[in-house]
């Protein structure tokens, strides 16, 4: 099976290539923006001409897709997401490698849902914000192309690899400094949010499987669980041995202080966040609840910050999805648990000690 796989320097994509590799019946072929792609293509400018020329070359099996960006304003999140993947659809469609597509999806697609509730595929998407508007406007490509193509909307993504910007990487690396500096007090905002974290090894597991399966349409992949983050929290700081205490700040006592509930954040979600949030997707996690060590200043990453914080990724205060449609589909279950991701994503930020 000859895979051409895009995005392989992304935080899905990294693990995806090495599930690829490991594959002996597979040929990997990286293509992308950065130097360490084995050809270099940008698919928010490139033409579908050209990319054809490159497929009919090449003659992949599968094309996967993990390309795309979490960062910018409505603008660039269209052009990285949505116009790259109508590229790619067109080249699909004038290539004459007849490829299998699995293009990569985020669960903020889907925007909020009912608290307790498991989202299925089924369900009628409301993206909250850009990214999962964009992300969803690709989905739609996808599935209006006409190919053989399948999309996994993959929940929140954890495990080695995180992104140090995320809000789990921002989780670790503020247990990091304040095990660091001796301090007894760890502040988290926003601890009552529930995601479904799924360990990106088995996203990757996931991919593998949707290129060999005949599955089309729209597959979610996550846990079917959702987590609270103040036990995410709580067992991040058990792993790291944290001994001290994790707590959410007052919302009450933030109000009127710089970086407060008042005052604006740059990135126009009406608050101030210690955490920068990234949003979900191939690239990253979804966005979180801010974190900080109690005692420093404000905007740093060391200070108190609302417990009352938006959700950037749009989804609200729960989500959880619903995993039948890939047991059925793909034969795909997630085998790794939520502890062993975190304990993976501490042992890289301990290294920084």
């Amino acid at each position: 099976m000859r895979v051409l796989l895009i995005g392989a320097g992304g935080f899905i994509g990294r693990h995806v290539a090495e599930r690829l590799l490991a594959d002996p019946a597979a040929q990997l072929t990286a293509l992308g923006r950065g130097d360490d792609a084995d050809v270099r293509f940008d698919l928010a400018t490139g033409s579908p001409g050209a990319l054809a020329r490159f497929l009919d070359a090449v003659h992949p099996g599968v094309v996967v897709n993990c390309a795309g960006t979490t960062r910018g304003g409505a603008r660039e999140l269209t052009r990285h997401n949505t116009v790259a993947v109508a590229t790619v659809c067109e080249a699909l469609r004038r290539s004459r490698c007849g490829a299998r597509l699995v293009q990569v999806g985020c669960a903020s697609e889907y925007g909020p849902s009912q608290s307790g509730s498991s989202t299925a595929e089924d369900a009628v998407p409301r993206p909250g914000g850009p990214y999962g508007v964009s992300k969803l406007a690709a989905t739609e490509l996808v599935l209006g192309s006409g190919l053989d193509a399948v999309v996994l909307r993959v929940f929140s993504p954890a495990g080695p690899g995180t992104p140090a910007g995320s809000p789990l990487g921002r989780l670790a690396e503020a247990v990091r400094r304040a095990i660091q500096a001796g301090d007894t007090e760890l502040r988290v905002g926003g601890l009552g949010v529930q995601r479904d974290f799924v360990d990106v090894r088995d996203v990757a597991r996931a991919v593998h499987a949707a290129s060999l399966s005949a599955a089309q349409g729209v597959v979610n992949i996550g846990t079917g669980r959702a987590v609270r983050l103040r036990d995410v929290a709580g067992v991040l700081a058990r792993v790291a041995g944290f001994s001290g205490n994790v707590r959410e700040p007052d919302i009450g006592s933030q109000r009127g202080a710089p970086g407060g509930a008042g005052e604006p954040h740059p990135g126009g979600t009406g608050a101030a966040p210690a955490v920068v949030p990234t949003p979900s997707g191939p690239g990253g996690a979804p966005p979180g609840p801010p974190v900080s060590p109690a005692g420093g200043p404000p905007g740093t990453g060391a200070g108190p910050v609302p417990a009352g914080y938006p959700y950037p990724d749009g989804c609200g205060g729960w989500q959880q999805a619903d995993v039948r449609t890939a047991r059925d589909r793909l034969g795909w279950r997630p085998r790794i648990a939520l502890e062993e991701s975190l304990a993976d994503i501490w042992m890289e930020a301990a290294c920084r000690i």
